[in-house]
């Protein structure tokens, strides 16, 4: 389910053609899931250029800097600051919806000089674990709910943000959750974001309102987890530019404002066979199976050491706190949004696991990668779940990493991830996190200087 499905070169080439393209945006999403890359005449965009840009672009932190003094970081990119070739991935070709000239943009993968995929790069990583799926005849089927909250402009970051002016003239200061009147609030935005997706080609589905002033939800229609993932990249691209023309800010942080709900990106996941297309979660008299078990076994053991991924800033864990709609442990159970593994009602064919730890701040590729790979775990070491929870998990006890660092630590420790999702890839993002968490210690915040100041 990729964005234009079974596209070769030769079809994007007259797909550029047709739409008398201009200029093309080459992207690659880093390790935050920024849009990194080049802007190419369309005369210069040619199937055997091998454009290329330094390897150290996925090795930054998100302001831009580079764990230069961590050995397994050095050992992992090479210091001598060598290139990467880029190669388009057809499938992902679109349209630029905002730009005045007609542009286009298009997502590719990175290799190394001998022609192999630079492992650490996200979209490489998700790769890998889908082909672990593969070689076992299956195929992981994935869709993305997505948070994300508009606020009024902030050009100074030390003023807390607020929720914008919609077309009434005034700013929300109630919830206002599954609010239709509050959605329509932003009706002439989201009719942008509706356009822009539909020439874009993301199969966005349902628009909601959630629970925090300002704050919406976007469903994608269930596909394969590639495809999703780019779509998932390119909407979140799509939100901001929208956003700004319509003289506001969309955000995906985990936890914009102090005293609303924080973001998530909630993923249904469920595995289907490749040779007969049947869920392997059900029976076939359709009960629950043992790979339907173990896969949420493997998210409950090895999600702990993954939330580095899934939540990956100091910002992602103020999200993680009880009774503030956000799991704060691994239970699982029934049509029940208070645990990290809900499993919805639904028929054997449709049956599936709704991953709700993930941070809406998460890269796409690697968050999908990661809650894949734990399943994958868990099915072929066949680990079995905890009871199920029939009543609310927001009392039980916190099981998830209370912070960066200890998730950073919990990473770099866990054996199977790195054989799952690649040596070098944790020891690049591990070191890079670290970096980022070093960077905000050196941050004093108004809240220190409020109470410590003179009072201690």
């Amino acid at each position: 389910m990729a964005i234009r499905d079974n596209f070769s070169y030769t079809d994007m080439e007259e797909w550029l053609n047709a739409k008398r393209v201009t200029e093309i945006e080459c992207l690659v999403p880093d390790l935050t899931g920024v849009a990194r890359g080049k802007i190419l005449p369309r005369a210069k965009f040619t199937e055997d250029r091998g454009m290329r840009i330094p390897e150290v672009v996925l090795g930054m932190t998100v302001t831009g800097n580079t764990p230069e003094r961590d050995d397994s970081y050095n050992s992992a990119i090479a210091v001598t600051d060598r290139d990467m070739i880029l190669k388009a991935d057809p499938t992902t070709i679109t349209m630029v919806p905002w730009a005045v000239d007609p542009t286009a943009q298009v997502i590719h993968d990175c290799y190394f000089a001998d022609g192999s995929l630079v492992d650490f790069a996200p979209r490489s990583v998700l790769r890998r674990v889908l082909k672990l799926y593969a070689d076992k005849g299956w195929k992981p089927v994935v869709a993305p709910e997505l948070e994300f909250y508009l606020t009024a402009k902030n050009i100074d970051p030390n003023l807390p943000l607020c929720a914008p002016v919609g077309r009434s003239g005034r700013a929300e200061t109630s919830r206002q959750v599954y609010s239709i009147d509050a959605v329509n609030e932003f009706d002439p935005l989201f009719e942008d974001i509706y356009d822009y997706c539909e020439l874009m080609n993301l199969d966005v589905d349902t628009l909601i309102h959630e629970i925090g002033a300002g704050q919406m939800e976007i469903n994608f229609l269930h596909g394969d987890p590639l495809g999703l993932a780019d779509k998932v990249f390119y909407f979140k691209r799509t939100l901001r530019e929208a956003a700004l023309k319509h003289e506001m800010y969309a955000t995906f942080m985990a936890k914009p404002m102090a005293d609303e709900p924080g973001s998530a990106m909630h993923v249904h996941q469920s595995v289907v066979d490749l040779d007969t297309g049947r869920n392997i979660f059900s029976t076939p008299d359709g009960g629950p199976s043992p790979h339907f078990h173990h896969y949420i076994g493997g998210l409950q053991r090895y999600m702990p050491s993954a939330m580095a991924i899934i939540a990956p800033y100091v910002n992602s864990y103020r999200r993680i706190v009880r009774h503030s709609a956000a799991p704060i442990n691994l239970q699982w159970g029934m049509d029940n949004r208070t645990v990290g593994f809900r499993v919805p009602v639904s028929g054997a064919q449709d049956r599936r696991v709704e991953n709700r730890v993930i941070g809406a701040d998460a890269n796409p590729y690697l968050a999908l990668a990661v809650t894949l790979a734990c399943g994958y775990l868990g099915m072929t070491e066949q680990r079995e779940p905890s009871s199920m929870v029939e009543g609310s998990a927001y009392d039980m006890p916190v099981e998830l990493p209370g912070g960066l660092s200890e998730a950073i630590t919990q990473l770099r420790r866990e054996e199977r991830l790195r054989d799952v999702l690649g040596e070098r890839f944790i020891d690049v993002y591990s070191a890079v996190k670290d970096l980022e968490h070093q960077e905000f210690m050196r941050v004093i915040s108004p809240w220190e200087r409020e109470h410590l100041l003179l009072h201690v």
